[in-house]
Parts: structure tokens; sequence; C-alpha cells
């Protein structure tokens, strides 16, 4: 399954959103929380080392899908603990704090 990315530049920060490609224009809810996979999340389709790359020049990261969730865990940019699940699916997200 393909990975969805879009790069957000704000000043000295930078945002990289990405997703699975299937979960596009999904709304998923569980308990509360809801989470739209909207076109937020809807850049250009990278390979797992494109996404590795941006994330290492990233300052904030917003990630949701197994496939996707897994790539930023090998590159060390999530761990199991900071994954909420909703309706079944992964997201997560990353912050550099200086």
């Amino acid at each position: 399954m393909p990975i969805k990315m879009k790069v957000y530049h704000r000043g000295r920060e930078t945002l990289v959103a990405a997703a699975d490609a299937a979960l596009l224009g999904k709304t998923f809810r569980e308990a509360g929380l809801r989470l739209e996979v909207s076109s937020f999340y809807d850049g250009d389709v990278v390979t797992e080392e494109q996404f590795l790359a941006h994330l290492a020049l990233a300052t904030m990261g917003n990630f949701v899908g197994a496939e996707t969730i897994e790539t930023a865990k090998k590159g060390g940019f999530v761990v199991d603990e900071g994954v909420l699940w909703v309706d079944g699916v992964p997201h997560a997200q990353y912050v550099v704090m200086m």
C-alpha cells in the first residue's frame, strides 16, 4: 500500500503529514474520538526511503495507517506506546522539542 505525504513549511517548522493512500477521504470514529484522513495528508506518493529522509529534516510529523506508522517506527520516529488506535486505524504524531 503506498504512502502519501505532504510537507508543510511555516517559519522554522517543517511538518510532514503522511498516510496510507487507501485511507484518504475516510473518517474513523471510536469512543468519542474522530480521525479524518483529509486532504491534509494528500500529497505525493513516496517510497519508504523518501518518507524517512523527509522525516529526518522535519520538526513535526502526523501519521495515519499501518504502513505509514510501521515505516516511521523503523526510522525511530514513533514507538508503540505513542500510537493511538481509532476504530482499528493507528495514528501517531512526532515533535522535536528544542
